[in-house]
């Protein structure tokens, strides 16, 4: 195993060189449809493969830490694709509220504009464990930088926000909680697995 590997390393630093240095460089198209790009180096011609950068990460440390990573690789999964909406929809809102000024007109955009969303996104979000809704929790601070604690007062008033985060404690949760992975250890593993999810190795 180790032999193969440092046989692909120098294979792919000969070929990173001859790339760089090819005198003419083309695309192809393979009978099943990928269009790869190659060099010409002489006579030679060299098909270029970039290789996808894998993340290296250390074993986990014991089988607790082991279950709490499967855990949130199956909570990331399920979670995440909801918490990049609701980043982008935290950007369009605040693009709109910049072309609304009066209070009374933006918390009836805001009454609406929730009504939208939990039509659209409730169904779904009613299928979250409690372990999902605390992870997308988490997650909501990591995609805007704000607790959802935070962004409930911001757009629908304190007292909305205070309710929530009553109802929240109630089942064992809290909107006030940030992420940290630089001083969580579970947030570290949580930012692992994303890393992971994120360059499609989940």
């Amino acid at each position: 195993m180790k032999n193969r590997l440092i046989i692909l390393f120098i294979t792919a630093s000969i070929l990173s060189c001859v790339y760089v240095s090819a005198q003419n460089y083309y695309y192809s198209e393979s009978l099943h449809g990928y269009i790869l790009p190659f060099a010409v180096y002489g006579t030679d011609t060299i098909p270029w493969v970039e290789l996808r950068e894998v993340p290296i990460y250390p074993s986990l440390k014991n089988k607790k830490q082991e279950q709490f990573y499967w855990k949130t690789v199956r909570d990331v999964k399920k979670v995440y694709p909801y918490v990049k909406i609701v980043g982008s929809e935290y950007a369009r809102i605040n693009s709109m509220f910049d072309t609304i000024q009066d209070i009374k007109i933006r918390k009836k955009f805001m009454k609406k504009y929730e009504k939208d969303l939990l039509k659209k996104y409730e169904p779904t979000l009613r299928t979250f464990t409690l372990s999902q809704g605390k992870m997308m929790i988490k997650l909501i601070d990591r995609e805007t930088d704000k607790t959802s604690y935070t962004l409930i007062k911001e757009f629908r008033g304190g007292f909305v926000a205070w309710w929530w985060q009553v109802f929240a404690k109630l089942v064992g949760a809290d909107l006030k909680e940030d992420y940290d992975f630089s001083k969580k250890e579970k947030d570290r593993i949580i930012e692992r697995v994303i890393t992971l999810y994120e360059a499609g190795l989940l």
